[in-house]
């Protein structure tokens, strides 16, 4: 967005100023009348059925909203960000800003967390390489669930060692010769993983088969998943994706780079959980040590894969059985009955199941296997 001075009559970039917003004003609404327009340019972009406000009339439309009392500075972009903000046809996002400086801890119970993010060449971890690994290394206040003291930031590409697929240069901006010759330190990387109490990534299915395989030392660590392991829907979200909840939040940032995905990330759970009185941090360090389950529908008739899918069961073409994932020995319990009723139409069937802890979950390996008898 280019903001124009009329003291200075040169633009001022997005480098000064990063904001964006959403106007969502019908162009048949009446404007009502103002005194003579000052030399004002404000980017404007409209949504899905509204035609777009020109500059001039847009600034005159914030200038209708604005106390008479208090009248807005032309130069000041926050000002103009403040009143859209504050009317319901408008939405501003704001550049999220990486923090790095928190609190000191009041209470003497702090959990060690590392948030981590990793940009691959592919989605295959038994070929496919780690090229930048981003980690933020954070205390968090076991009473608060909010970050205390400094933070520490580790980032860095690697070679793979083979070429990076167009499609992937594409979407995170690395490309071969940026990575050539790079190798992570792996020294550094250890000192960071030592006293760590748990590891959150946001696809933890995706980033920790990836990490064990380039550092054993994440093999022995517990780790959650903020995209699986917060109940997002429930929380009245309409995506878990990380890029839509920070929108949400009013933020945008530039995704698909680890260590700003990381930033994006902890800003996401240190906000409160709509319907809860916790943060996402002290929800995902509260379910760590808590088992969940992979359930298996074992010998399913052929004709309830239609039923099983609907349940959001995933097929897997090795075990050729459907699963699903259960957070808890309750959620397990009424799975069994759902399966015995809808699947097996109240036939006697023994299933599999497995009850996986945080030092397994989301890696390749399996947990304990168990059988219950519906």
């Amino acid at each position: 967005m280019t903001v124009h001075s009329p003291s200075r009559g040169s633009p001022l970039t997005n480098d000064q100023f990063d904001f964006a917003f959403v106007a969502e004003l019908p162009v048949s609404a009446e404007l009502p009348k103002k005194r003579a327009p000052r030399n004002r340019k404000v980017a404007v972009t409209p949504t899905a059925g509204h035609t777009l406000v020109p500059a001039q009339l847009a600034v005159e439309t914030v200038d209708a909203f604005a106390p008479e009392a208090a009248p807005l500075d032309c130069d000041s972009v926050e000002g103009i960000a403040s009143v859209l903000d504050a009317h319901p046809d408008y939405r501003v996002l704001r550049r999220l800003q990486p923090r790095l400086e928190w609190p000191e801890s009041t209470g003497q119970r702090v959990c060690r967390v590392l948030i981590l993010d990793t940009e691959t060449t592919g989605l295959d971890h038994s070929k496919d390489k780690i090229m930048e690994l981003a980690l933020l290394r954070v205390d968090v206040d076991l009473a608060t669930g909010l970050p205390v003291g400094t933070m520490q930031v580790y980032d860095q590409l690697e070679d793979p060692g083979i070429l990076i697929p167009r499609e992937v240069q594409e979407i995170t901006g690395i490309n071969d010769a940026m990575v050539r010759g790079h190798r992570l330190d792996d020294a550094r990387i250890a000192t960071l993983l030592d006293g760590v109490d748990l590891v959150i990534a946001h696809n933890a299915g995706f980033d920790r088969p990836f990490c064990e395989a380039r550092i054993e030392q994440f093999r022995h660590l517990t780790w959650a998943c903020s995209f699986a392991d917060i109940p997002w829907k429930e929380q009245g979200k309409r995506s878990a994706k990380l890029e839509a909840l920070a929108l949400e939040m009013g933020w945008f940032y530039d995704a698909h780079r680890a260590e700003m995905d990381c930033h994006a990330l902890l800003a996401v759970l240190v906000a409160k959980l709509p319907q809860a009185s916790q943060t996402g941090l002290a929800h995902l360090m509260e379910q760590a040590h808590k088992p969940s389950y992979r359930l298996m529908a074992t010998n399913a008739p052929f004709d309830a894969k239609d039923t099983l899918k609907a349940r959001g069961y995933r097929w897997s073409p090795e075990q050729k059985v459907w699963h699903t994932r259960v957070g808890d020995s309750k959620a397990l319990q009424a799975e069994f009955d759902w399966l015995k009723e809808n699947a097996y139409h109240q036939r006697s069937a023994v299933v599999q199941f497995e009850k996986l802890d945080a030092l397994v979950r989301y890696s390749s390996r399996t947990g304990e296997l168990l059988h219950h008898q519906l």
